[in-house]
């Protein structure tokens, strides 16, 4: 049975899964959070790096933890374009709360550039993670990027990204590149039923209705 650590970075959370004997790393963090990622993970047989969109704050640490660690790097092709600029896909935002956190992070996306890194695995919707230990699929969750993913763990768990967010208080994503695919995918992970849902950004809940 796999357990789900959460490493809060800021404002924002990465995730290790493991279960005792393996583990995977689930988004890296910002470069100010790196050595308390790469801590964490090193209490642990983590074998891969999932990152469930590229975003820098869920990716920035991604090229120097893979080299640390020596694991590689898995993501949705989609989200390749986002590596080397933040703003090759565009944002919007709904709401006054989405509207500043949009400001903040275009601000960031203007002055922070990652580390280049091409990933070793393109990770596809139900692509399964059983060759790194973990007993885990792939679910595609596009609209707050294109190459969104979630980490659905042993159909108890699911890791989110930022598909939604709990910044404020748990709802659909704030910000989102493509407004109805972002309502979609947040209609499908409330059509997956029982789950703890983990967020990019703020504390687990479990799963509900997230679209009427």
């Amino acid at each position: 049975m796999s357990e789900i650590h959460r490493i809060k970075c800021g404002n924002g959370n990465c995730y290790i899964v493991e279960n005792g004997t393996n583990g995977i790393l689930v988004d890296t963090g910002k470069k100010e959070f790196m050595d308390k990622v790469i801590h964490a993970c090193r209490s642990y047989n983590v074998k891969m790096i999932v990152l469930t969109h590229a975003h820098f704050d869920h990716a920035e640490n991604a090229a120097q933890i893979s080299d640390k660690l020596g694991i590689p790097i898995g993501m949705n092709g989609k989200d390749c374009n986002l590596i080397r600029s933040n703003t090759n896909q565009s944002l919007s935002a709904a709401g006054f709360l989405g509207k500043i956190v949009l400001s903040a992070s275009l601000k960031e996306f203007a002055v922070r550039a990652m580390p280049e890194f091409k990933p070793a695995v393109l990770l596809n919707h139900d692509d399964n993670l059983s060759d790194y230990g973990i007993d885990a699929r792939i679910i595609a969750l596009s609209g707050h990027t294109d190459g969104s993913i979630g980490i659905d763990v042993e159909h108890k768990h699911l890791i989110v990204g930022d598909a939604l967010m709990n910044m404020f208080y748990p709802t659909v994503s704030m910000l989102y590149h493509n407004r109805d695919n972002m309502l979609e995918s947040a209609r499908k992970i409330g059509d997956m039923g029982s789950r703890i849902i983990y967020f990019g950004h703020g504390k687990p809940v479990p799963n509900k209705r997230w679209v009427k």
